[in-house]
């Protein structure tokens, strides 16, 4: 009898995790989990770079063990992480038999029980319905074209001879990433499944996962997958209790949730504070007094003086009590965006673009004209120019043909995709340095200079790293904190929301809005595109350019 094919539990099918702790190095990752994964969930988790998102799909995956806590597994997992392991001269060919390999196996067994059906073999009947069972539980018989469908709609290699090893990251992640959309485990465990992925990769894997049989759990920034897949959200973002939160009524409910939340933990830490202080100064008055303020008038008797201390001795011991009472129990919340107020005359042509274009980067010719307050998306498929355009428009590339006018007030600054600061320098002697180097050259006034902390985009201990020590998300804060720094009037934004935790995006979408900056914004980002579709639109093509408002 041939071994037993694997076999999906599907409704019997559960992961659950109860009150797991799991400590990496000397940083507690994970306080207290308490999750219930089901053959019907669709649970995105989100939060800052570091908080343990991966972490937890490893938990969750069996691939770490927590520290305390339990964990339960029933049920097949199958994990996309955001590089795939390349050990050996495995193939494409090879990657896609391992995930049919079961349902292979199912087929076999099928058709030797339907052999021994016909041949009248004894129990052949019930092993027959078992091989029946099995196999349409695996969809077996449709189990190649699923896969093969899926490394064509991801634009993955379908080259069964090539070698994973000579793939890039994002062709071996696709790869990997159809295998899985095209097998049949009870779960799934994706982490970032977004990144190597086109508009249409995108729209196929958001109905993949939309219409699978059997839980999804997904790791990702990507703020339309959530909106668009998941209807329960794992938030590790920090919280007053440092425990996760849960949020079972999709990425909209919890975007409204998490921020009625903030805002109340904002309240109470300002309240205590406020508290506290009061408390602190009341024991100082009382200090004040025990020093010189008991003594009572010169010539008093002798019982009054002694009366007046202790009872000035019993109030300071008293406020003492009451400050040491007053615990400060609420830790600081965190830091939210302040967006600098930028202003603009509506009137003045800030920025101008004539014919221009960029021999095999940019064309045909663009021209466009900013004024204060505009706004305008630039959007179009990968190579079509987006990038050039913004680097031509703050005139760090000079166009081919064309040319770019300035108004003499404009003060025009560009947030490009990759770092651009010096990895050896400590993050706050950066800034500093660059917010006196614009008020030396005049370009805004010493009263206007923007201090790092004000910004609300890195703390006080981020100061002190060099930039090379940040997470990519902290650097991406740090060039945005030196745009904003120039106190700019024209914002031109490439690919913003690259790196940056949710929240944030949120935050810098609405200042965004309302800056009165002109603003041009170049972005894949299909929730943002959502956000500022009634922006006026400049869509690049690679066989043309046209506009539309």
């Amino acid at each position: 009898m041939p071994s037993e094919p694997i076999v999906p539990a599907r409704s019997r099918a559960q992961i659950t995790l109860d009150g797991v702790d799991l400590t990496l190095g000397n940083t507690q990752i994970l306080y207290d989990v308490d999750l219930t994964v089901t053959p019907t969930s669709r649970m995105g988790i989100v939060g800052e770079n570091g908080r343990g998102k991966t972490t937890l799909l490893h938990v969750l995956a069996g691939r770490l063990d927590a520290d305390a806590g339990t964990v339960t597994r029933h049920g097949s997992i199958g994990i996309a992480e955001q590089e795939m392991s390349i050990t050996d001269n495995r193939t494409v060919g090879d990657a896609v038999a391992e995930t049919i390999a079961p349902a292979l196996e199912a087929l076999t067994e099928f058709d030797a029980a339907a052999q021994a059906l016909a041949e009248g073999h004894a129990n052949a009947d019930e092993r027959f319905a078992l091989a029946l069972e099995r196999a349409e539980a695996l969809d077996a018989w449709d189990a190649q074209r699923r896969v093969r469908r899926a490394l064509e709609a991801l634009d993955a290699e379908t080259d069964p001879t090539t070698v994973l090893s000579q793939l890039s990251v994002g062709q071996r992640y696709r790869v990997r990433l159809a295998c899985l959309l095209g097998g049949t485990h009870d779960f799934l465990l994706l982490d970032e499944p977004t990144n190597h992925l086109d508009r249409s990769g995108l729209d196929f894997l958001t109905q993949s996962l939309r219409d699978r049989l059997g839980g999804v759990v997904l790791v990702s920034h990507d703020r339309a997958l959530l909106s668009d897949v998941v209807a329960t959200i794992v938030s590790l973002d920090p919280t007053p209790d440092d425990r996760p939160r849960v949020y079972g009524d999709g990425y909209v409910g919890y975007r409204e949730r998490s921020q009625a939340e903030r805002s109340q933990w904002e309240h109470d830490y300002a309240r205590q504070q406020v508290e506290h202080a009061k408390l602190a100064a009341d024991l100082h008055t009382a200090q004040g007094r025990l020093v010189s303020g008991w003594r009572p008038a010169k010539g008093s008797g002798r019982h009054l003086r002694a009366t007046r201390a202790a009872s000035t001795v019993h109030n300071v011991q008293r406020r003492q009590e009451a400050l040491e009472a007053h615990a400060l129990s609420i830790p600081e919340p965190p830091l939210a965006l302040q967006f600098p107020r930028l202003h603009s005359r509506a009137s003045a042509t800030l920025l101008s673009a004539e014919q221009v274009s960029v021999a095999g980067r940019l064309g045909p010719e663009v021209s466009l004209k900013l004024t204060g307050g505009d706004r305008l998306v630039v959007t179009g498929p990968n190579g079509a120019g987006k990038s050039t355009l913004l680097q031509v428009l703050a005139q760090q590339l000079v166009p081919s043909t064309g040319m770019v006018q300035r108004h003499a007030t404009a003060r025009v600054a560009l947030l490009q995709q990759g770092s651009q600061s010096p990895a050896e320098l400590r993050v706050g002697q950066l800034f500093d340095s660059h917010v006196q180097r614009l008020v030396a050259r005049e370009l805004i006034a010493a009263k206007h200079a923007v201090a790092l902390h004000d910004l609300g985009l890195l703390g006080n201990a981020e100061l002190q790293l060099r930039v090379g020590e940040l997470s990519m998300g902290q650097q991406r804060r740090l060039e945005l904190a030196l745009v904003l720094a120039s106190r700019p009037n024209v914002l031109l934004f490439d690919e913003p929301t690259n790196h940056l935790s949710i929240r944030l995006v949120d935050e810098l979408t609405e200042a965004l809005e309302t800056t009165g900056a002109a603003v041009v914004l170049a972005t894949h980002d299909r929730q943002l595109l959502r956000d500022t579709d009634h922006w006026p639109a400049l869509q690049l093509r690679e066989a043309g350019v046209r506009m539309t408002a």
